[in-house]
């Protein structure tokens, strides 16, 4: 997309004042926020703060690619900037960062320079898991307390946790696995979470489709939300994802709801984070 062409209709929209829905939502910490540099090029990061803050977002966990994005969004709001490294320096390298060795002294080089909270969200399949950039990913994030914020199916994830079975791992979009492989995952790792971004078929015209919502319920304490920011475009729908997320949290317990909505995220991500540092926390 045409960055000048975004930028007017940002600037309005941005420029509203907060709608109806989301001055009635409750706080949101959302795990899953990009702010690469086409973004940026459209919305400077005062503005993206506000609209973050207008949809109801206290807390988010940010990645960008590359991390000058999420450093910018940081400066602009420390108290809701929660910064996560990406192992991509450039958009593009989202199928190739597993195979390139200069990956590993690049986020060597960030982590020695800034505080992060998670490593991620980087994209991975199968047994591109176990090729030697990632091994030292996942050791990196061990050495440096981290958690791992993965978009990856199923086989990735075990072949992470077969590398470092104490890794922390947030398991974005829960892989687009079904229910019952998602449920199998959570019941055999205890330090597996998972964010819902993208996840619209679950919960379609009212109601929860499969064992969604016993899966939710069962797992209350292993579920957060996030709207994805992944393109320009997707800053504009930001109001429009939380208000499904807050369709489907309201067909849920109020205290399930605030537990995925806020209570997650805050024990697992944002209170080591503002600590000395990470401690699996349950």
């Amino acid at each position: 997309m045409d960055a000048t062409a975004f930028t007017r209709p940002a600037a309005l929209l941005l420029g509203l004042a907060v709608t109806t829905a989301a001055a009635a939502r409750q706080p949101v910490f959302d795990v899953h926020i990009h702010y690469s540099h086409d973004v940026w090029e459209a919305i400077p990061p005062e503005r993206a703060v506000g609209k973050l803050r207008a949809a109801g977002i206290a807390r988010a966990l940010v990645s960008s690619s590359g991390d000058e994005g999420t450093r910018r969004l940081h400066g602009a709001a420390p108290d809701l900037v929660i910064p996560a490294l990406r192992p991509y320096r450039a958009r593009g390298e989202l199928d190739t960062w597993m195979h390139d060795p200069s990956v590993v002294p690049y986020l060597e080089q960030r982590l020695a320079t800034h505080r992060y909270a998670a490593i991620g969200e980087f994209h991975l399949a199968g047994d591109e898991a176990d090729l030697p950039v990632v091994r030292q990913l996942v050791r990196l994030a061990r050495k440096h307390r981290l958690m791992l914020h993965a978009h990856a199916d199923a086989d990735a994830i075990e072949r992470l946790f077969a590398q470092d079975p104490d890794a922390r791992i947030l398991w974005a979009h829960a892989g687009f696995e079904d229910g019952s492989r998602v449920e199998a995952l959570l019941d055999r790792y205890p330090s597996l979470w998972a964010d819902l971004s993208f996840r619209r078929e679950i919960y379609v015209n009212g109601r929860f489709l499969g064992i969604w919502r016993e899966l939710l319920m069962r797992h209350a304490d292993r579920f957060m939300i996030g709207v994805d920011t992944y393109t320009p475009q997707r800053w504009l729908e930001i109001e429009d994802v939380l208000d499904w997320y807050e369709g489907l949290l309201a067909a849920l317990p109020s205290d399930v709801a605030e537990q995925i909505r806020y209570g997650n995220a805050h024990r697992v991500i944002g209170t080591p984070f503002e600590g000395a540092g990470f401690r699996l926390q349950r």
